[in-house]
């Protein structure tokens, strides 16, 4: 119980000083809310503490003098350093950087902690005359500072979680490191890094790391009850760090599937951002069917039932074909009908192309080896005006048809000889000329893509009389 006792000790010390003492909303955008009382507070901070971490004694034990921690120190990260040791504030790299430090890995970006609070973080910049962008990140405890008009960084000032809903959270600023990391999701990103190499590590998440296991800060139950998309996050890690493909803890996996519901209070935008994540990465294959397992995928959108041995085919047979592959491909896998294509875009907001991409492929798929079985089918296929000759080049990968699709991508389509202004004396207008056009297309394309402007002109006249037949009734016997 130490890591809960110095918890409630350090809560309190806190709120012996109510002017250091800020309550502000995380994550939703609405404004900040007023305080409750101090006491009040406590209890609530350590209500959600639950099951005490294991507790690392000495937090700074470790140093790092790697080339990918050396990388990150451009001039303008140095400026920015200099300028919180001036004022006294302490400055650390947290979360994700930490993480591909200690992998070896050179960062892609970095995010920043301090000690500061949003406006000692203001003063500070305006009296050294620091732009500041992005004043929507306040609420959150964030501000960002562009250094020599020419770098970006996000620094968040230390925070409790004091009240969640599974979405949003009230927060107390801090200056104690220990108590921002006690409410992070996993110990493989509750760690901090000093600008002198020091790892600092509470919770033996260089442990983790080194043995590849994900692991929540605590209680996992209660670490996900915080932000439901937490049950995805941790998928998404196990992927880039496990070192095989069934190693959850079956604790941890009965806490994600307690809390499956709670994914019903999450954004679609956030939840396909963590799932495209999920299934191009390691072991994509097999999380999806954990995650199903753990009853997961119907709050994502996706079928109570879905296709898993279609699901489970698709990402043998894509292993042929040269990556990247389309997440929404894979998903794809997993739908029965267009109606789940649709379904899965209004949970998840897909994008024009993956939702147009899902509709193409759940209506085409089952055409496939019937009415279209050779290049030129294909071919002809990417002339319809539905369908993008991408489109095309993908529904080949979801079939399997790799010797098809390495033709079709070598394909230069040629240039169509006609056009619209081509027919404007033949009478047809709107819809009928769209028609038109299309059935000479694909007379084209039977010539073998030869016929000429003035012999698809000659066959105008049968197209036209075909358009303008009326369809006939039928007969009533």
């Amino acid at each position: 119980m130490l890591g809960i006792r110095n918890a409630i000790s350090k809560l309190r010390t806190i709120t012996r000083a109510p002017a250091s003492l800020v309550v502000q909303r995380s994550i939703a955008c609405r404004m900040p809310t007023a305080s409750s009382s101090a006491s009040t507070n406590i209890d609530q901070v350590v209500a959600q503490l639950g099951k005490p971490p294991k507790m690392r004694e000495e937090p700074a034990f470790k140093k790092v003098d790697s080339p990918e921690f050396h990388s990150i120190f451009t001039p303008e990260l140095e400026q920015l350093v200099s300028l919180f040791k001036k004022y006294n504030f302490e400055l650390r790299i947290a979360g994700g950087a930490v993480r591909d430090i200690l992998m070896s890995i050179k960062p892609k970006d970095i995010d920043l902690a301090t000690t500061a609070t949003p406006d000692q973080m203001k003063e500070m910049f305006t009296k050294e005359d620091v732009r500041m962008i992005n004043a929507k990140g306040e609420k959150h405890g964030t501000i960002t500072p562009r250094i020599n008009n020419k770098e970006n960084f996000e620094v968040t000032t230390l925070r409790i979680d004091v009240r969640t809903d599974g979405r949003h959270a009230d927060v107390v600023f801090t200056t104690d490191w220990q108590l921002d990391a006690n409410r992070r999701d996993l110990t493989i990103n509750s760690m901090f890094l000093g600008f002198d190499g020091t790892v600092y590590d509470y919770f033996y998440g260089y442990e983790d790391l080194q043995e590849r296991r994900i692991r929540f800060v605590g209680d996992a139950n209660i670490r996900i009850k915080e932000d439901y998309l937490r049950v995805l996050r941790y998928f998404r890690f196990y992927g880039r760090i496990a070192n095989d493909a069934n190693s959850h803890d079956t604790e941890t996996l009965l806490a994600v599937k307690d809390n499956a519901a709670g994914l019903g209070r999450i954004s679609g935008e956030r939840i396909w951002s963590e799932l495209q994540k999920i299934v191009v990465g390691n072991y994509g294959r097999e999380l999806l069917l954990e995650m199903n397992r753990c009853q997961l995928l119907e709050y994502c959108g996706l079928p109570s039932h879905p296709e898993l041995q279609e699901f489970e085919r698709l990402c043998g047979d894509l292993e042929q074909f040269e990556p990247p592959n389309h997440p929404i491909l894979y998903m794809t896998g997993l739908l029965h009908t267009v109606e789940d294509a649709m379904k899965l875009h209004e949970r998840l907001k897909l994008s024009a192309y993956e939702r147009d991409l899902a509709l193409f492929i759940t209506q085409q798929r089952d055409r496939v080896d019937k009415e279209y079985s050779c290049l030129r089918d294909y071919q002809k296929l990417c002339l319809q005006p539905y369908a993008k000759r991408d489109y095309v080049e993908q529904l080949l990968k979801y079939s399997n048809k790799l010797e098809l699709h390495r033709q079709l991508k070598s394909w230069a389509t040629p240039s169509f000889p006609i056009n619209g202004n081509t027919l404007k004396g033949s009478g047809l207008v709107g819809q009928k000329l769209g028609l038109a056009l299309t059935q000479l297309r694909l007379l084209w394309a039977d010539s073998d893509f030869k016929l000429t402007s003035e012999q698809l002109m000659e066959k105008l006249p049968e197209i036209i009389d075909q358009l303008q037949t009326p369809p006939k009734k039928p007969r009533i016997e």
